[in-house]
């Protein structure tokens, strides 16, 4: 194969592109069609919610964790919700939120009646905040701290822990990118007050197209986000009375839960395949590229790589950060700059009377990084055209 990049009308590396992802499988259809034939000869409440399908996946979730509560809902950006729910905000409290994160991971604290206020990407951190950072931001109006353990990496949580001792603030985890991503051997979502899980389709596990979960080690914390879960019913409490907090209908139906049940016991593994992929390619490159370098575990943390970062070292080639990762894609490899979700700094928080955040070291990660979108199911073959994309790049345009 010659050297001509796929950019400027070479071959590519990966003419084929690489393997698709097949997440569901023989099993997840088995599940789903037994449930249907339920349906059938039962009646419809067989797909309902709250029902026997959601309380052994929430209880086999809470297991996985370790012990404690679990309450599925129908999506990551409501758990996000139900989780800051849980915590009891009052009205137009200041809520810290990531840099860096899908905008539903921070939307749910408007929504709330409360100011989310980003604290910036940690120094030394790719993408992160962490407890310098959050302890600039802090007021005497602060709850709470939520952090988001973005691309499968976790946050400093000591650190942010004895800051939120020190203030008297709970602590949510979001951990939508990082399901049994580990610091100091404790998985996250567990080390702060509540924790908030995705399982849409794009990530590490799924109940199908979309859905979420929420736990928490406290039980009085897990039935205050059972009732923001379920429109405010009186989970939890004793005596007769209506709905008691203004909320949404965000529960788990059936279905997803019975595809959560087959898919969850899977995760392991898949982290397992994504921990060793990302070992691969930092073997290959880091320490032998000049100009790249993927980023590995932070000291005393097991990542697990909802999708690779590689760091960029402009001054060593001839083109600019775009035109270095378009050239890769051009090779088959689906690569990106940076990671630009920067919720604070988007035209939605106009429509709550914000003003955009100052978030320089998170702009600035994102002019020093690209990602690599990876998977379970890719091949030691897959494998080995991404790392022969890196170089092919590398080497022609190095300086």
């Amino acid at each position: 194969m010659s050297d001509k990049l796929a950019i400027d009308g070479g071959d590519k590396v990966a003419s084929q592109g690489l393997s698709p992802r097949k997440l569901f499988g023989e099993d997840e259809k088995l599940a789903v069609m037994r449930l249907l034939d339920q349906a059938v000869e039962q009646g419809s409440g067989v797909l309902g919610y709250n029902g026997p399908q959601e309380e052994a996946y929430c209880q086999e979730f809470a297991t996985m964790l370790g012990g404690g509560f679990a309450d599925a809902v129908n999506s990551g950006t409501s758990a996000v919700y139900v989780a800051v729910g849980a915590t009891n905000p009052p009205r137009g409290c200041e809520i810290v939120v990531p840099p860096v994160s899908d905008p539903g991971g921070v939307m749910p604290v408007a929504m709330l009646n409360c100011i989310p206020v980003a604290a910036d990407v940690e120094e030394g951190s790719v993408y992160n905040t962490g407890p310098r950072a959050i302890e600039k931001v802090i007021t005497e109006r602060t709850h709470a701290i939520l952090v988001a353990h973005i691309a499968g990496t976790p946050v400093d949580m000591d650190g942010v822990i004895d800051v939120a001792r020190k203030h008297n603030l709970k602590v949510i985890e979001d951990c939508a990118q990082s399901p049994l991503a580990k610091y100091k051997g404790r998985p996250v979502g567990t080390i702060g007050d509540v924790g908030a899980f995705s399982t849409m389709f794009g990530k590490h596990f799924a109940t199908a197209g979309q859905g979420g979960m929420v736990f928490t080690k406290d039980e009085q914390t897990y039935w205050a986000a059972r009732r923001y879960a379920d429109r405010g019913k009186r989970f939890g409490l004793e005596g007769p009375g209506s709905n008691v907090v203004c909320s949404l209908n965000l529960n788990m139906d059936e279905l997803h839960a019975a595809i959560g049940r087959v898919s969850l016991p899977k995760l392991p593994e898949h982290i397992k395949r994504r921990r060793a992929i990302a070992a691969r390619i930092a073997e290959a490159i880091n320490g032998k590229s000049k100009a790249m370098s993927l980023i590995t575990d932070p000291a005393n943390t097991e990542s697990v790589y909802w999708f690779l970062v590689i760091r960029l070292d402009t001054d060593a080639i001839t083109v600019d950060h775009p035109r270095f990762v378009e050239a890769i894609a051009k090779e088959g490899i689906p690569a990106s700059s940076g990671y630009p979700f920067y919720p604070m700094k988007m035209e939605w928080i106009k429509t709550c009377g914000l003003a955009p955040a100052d978030l320089p070291n998170a702009l600035a990660c994102g002019s020093r990084h690209f990602r690599i979108s990876i998977h379970e199911g890719l091949t030691d073959s897959d494998v080995d055209m991404i790392v022969k994309a890196l170089n092919k790049v590398e080497r022609a345009y190095l300086k």
